[in-house]
C-alpha cells in the first residue's frame, strides 16, 4: 500500500513540475516577445530622431549678448 501512495505522489509531483515549467517556459516566451517589441519601438525612434532633415541648424554667426 505504501508502495502506490509513493507512486502516485511522485507522478502528481512531476505532473505540478511539468506544469511549472510549461508555465515558466510561456512566461519566458511571452517576456522575450514584449522585449524584441520594445527594442524595435526604441529602434524605430532612433532612427526617427537621428534624421537630420527634421533638425534646426544654430546660427552662430550672430554675436552672442553678454559676450
Amino acid at each position: 500500500m505504501k508502495d502506490g501512495k509513493d507512486k502516485g505522489e511522485r507522478q502528481s509531483a512531476k505532473g505540478a513540475k511539468d506544469l511549472r515549467e510549461a508555465r515558466l517556459k510561456l512566461a519566458l516566451r511571452e517576456n522575450l516577445k514584449r522585449r524584441k517589441s520594445q527594442a524595435r519601438a526604441r529602434d524605430d525612434f532612433t532612427t526617427a530622431s537621428s534624421n537630420s532633415d527634421d533638425v534646426a541648424v544654430e546660427d552662430t554667426s550672430k554675436k552672442h549678448p553678454g559676450k
